[in-house]
C-alpha cells in the first residue's frame, strides 16, 4: 500500500497551535504553569521530563496529576520529529532527515569525534541567505524552527544512537541569527542544568554575517564560539558567493566581528569553503591573513561537497594543505576541516532536496507505475 506522505505547510497546522511545552524555557514554563493554577514547582519536574527524560508522551509522566496531564492533552503538544530517512557512513556520521509535525523536513547531522558526539542542528525550514555554494537555499527559507523543534533535532539523534550528544554546532539548514529569538530560547533550555546541560562552550555558532545581529549576540555575552562564515577576503569575491555581501559588505562585516570579541572576550573562529580557481589563490590568502591579522581568530578551510545546480567545484586536497601552510606562514592559526560522512548525501541541504525530488516524481507517477513500484 503506498504510504500518504504529508504536504508540507509554510504555517503551522491548527494541531500545532497547541502549546507546545517543548519551546518554553524553565521561566517560561513555570509561568505558563502558574497560569493554569498549578504550583510553580510543578514546572521543574515537567522541564526535566521533556528535557532530560526526553519523554514523548505526556503520559509518561508518572509524578504528575492526572486531571493535570489531561489537561495538556488536550491543550498541549511536545516536539517530536519522526525519522523520515537515516543515512550512516562509514566513518559513523549519521545524517537524517527530520519530518516535523506540520509535514516540512529538515537535516540533523551526529558526527562522532575523539572527544564525544557533536550534533549539527538546522534552525529554519530552508533558508533565505541565498549563497552560491548551499543546497538548503535553493528552494528559499519556508518557515523558522521553534526553539523545541532545534531541541528535539538533539533528543532523536541521541535516543536513535543510544549516545550522549556533548557537542552542539549550529551549522545546519538556515541562518541561525536570522531566527534570533527562537535560537535564543533553544540556548537556554539545551544549557538549563535541569535539562541536558550542553555548556556554553560547547556550542558552535553559525553566521553568513548579519551585522545588526552579531551586534545583539554580542550584548548577550554568551560563552558560546561565534563562526563567520567569510569564505572570501574581499567583497568582489564574497558578493559573488554570497548575496548577504551586497548588505553587509566585508568592510561592515569585520568591525562587527571585531566588536564581538572585544564584548565577550570570547575568541571568533572564520569559516572558508575552498571554491576552485575562486578564493584559493596565493592572493586571496595574503587579502585573508591581512583581514584577520591581530584577532587571534582561527580559519576552518572547507573543501566543499558537491551541489547539483552549482557552479562551483572543490579545491584539490594539494591546493588546500598549500593554502593553510601559507596562512600558517603568514601567521594566521588555520586547519583544514576533516570531512565526514563524504560517502552519504554530505552537504547541507542535498538530502532535504533529493528526498523532495522524489516525492515529487512519486506524485506525476501513474497509479499503476506506482503499484509496479512497489
Amino acid at each position: 500500500m503506498q504510504q500518504a506522505h504529508m504536504q508540507p505547510q509554510n504555517e503551522p497546522q491548527a494541531e500545532t497551535q497547541k502549546n507546545c511545552l517543548t519551546d518554553l524555557t524553565l521561566p517560561k514554563l513555570t509561568d505558563y504553569i502558574k497560569s493554569i493554577g498549578q504550583p510553580a514547582f510543578r514546572a521543574k519536574q515537567i522541564f526535566k521530563w521533556i528535557h532530560q527524560k526526553q519523554v514523548t508522551d505526556f503520559s509518561a509522566m508518572t509524578d504528575q496529576p492526572k486531571a493535570l496531564l489531561a489537561q495538556f492533552a488536550q491543550n498541549c503538544t511536545l516536539a517530536v520529529p519522526t525519522i523520515r530517512r537515516r543515512q550512516q557512513s562509514k566513518d559513523g556520521t549519521v545524517k537524517y532527515l527530520l519530518q516535523l509535525a506540520d509535514g516540512n523536513c529538515i537535516e540533523t547531522v551526529l558526527m562522532r569525534y575523539h572527544y564525544g558526539n557533536t550534533v549539527c542542528v538546522s534552525t529554519q525550514v530552508g533558508c533565505a541567505m541565498g549563497c552560491r555554494f548551499c543546497a538548503s537555499t535553493q528552494a528559499g527559507r519556508v518557515r523558522d524552527l521553534t526553539s523545541g523543534e532545534i531541541a528535539a533535532e538533539i533528543y532523536t539523534a541521541q535516543k536513535d544512537t543510544g549516545e550522549r550528544v556533548s557537542h552542539i554546532v549550529l551549522m545546519g539548514i538556515g541562518e541561525p541569527l536570522h531566527n534570533f529569538d527562537n535560537v535564543m530560547d533553544f540556548l537556554d533550555i539545551i544549557s538549563c542544568p535541569e535539562g541536558v546541560n550542553i555548556g556554553m562552550r560547547n556550542i558552535s555558532l553559525s553566521t553568513c554575517g548579519l551585522v545588526p545581529k552579531i551586534d545583539q549576540l554580542a550584548e548577550k555575552k554568551l560563552q558560546l564560539t561565534l563562526s563567520v562564515s567569510l569564505h572570501a577576503p574581499n567583497n568582489e569575491i564574497r558578493s559573488g558567493m554570497m548575496p548577504v555581501n551586497d548588505a553587509y559588505p566585508v568592510e561592515v562585516l569585520m568591525p562587527a566581528v571585531r566588536r564581538y570579541q572585544e564584548t565577550t572576550g570570547r575568541r571568533v573562529s572564520f569559516e572558508y569553503s575552498m571554491v576552485r580557481g575562486v578564493n584559493d589563490s596565493d592572493a586571496c590568502a595574503r587579502q585573508l591573513a591581512n583581514l584577520i591579522r591581530g584577532m587571534g581568530a582561527h580559519v576552518n578551510l572547507i573543501p566543499i561537497n558537491p551541489v547539483d545546480g552549482s557552479p562551483y567545484s572543490a579545491t584539490d586536497a594539494a591546493n588546500v594543505r598549500r593554502f593553510q601552510k601559507m596562512l600558517e606562514d603568514l601567521g594566521v592559526n588555520a586547519t583544514i576541516r576533516r570531512r565526514l560522512g563524504t560517502d552519504i548525501s554530505a552537504a547541507c541541504g542535498q538530502l532535504r532536496r533529493e528526498d523532495a525530488k522524489q516525492a515529487e516524481q512519486a506524485t506525476r507517477q501513474t497509479p499503476s507505475e506506482r503499484t509496479n513500484a512497489q
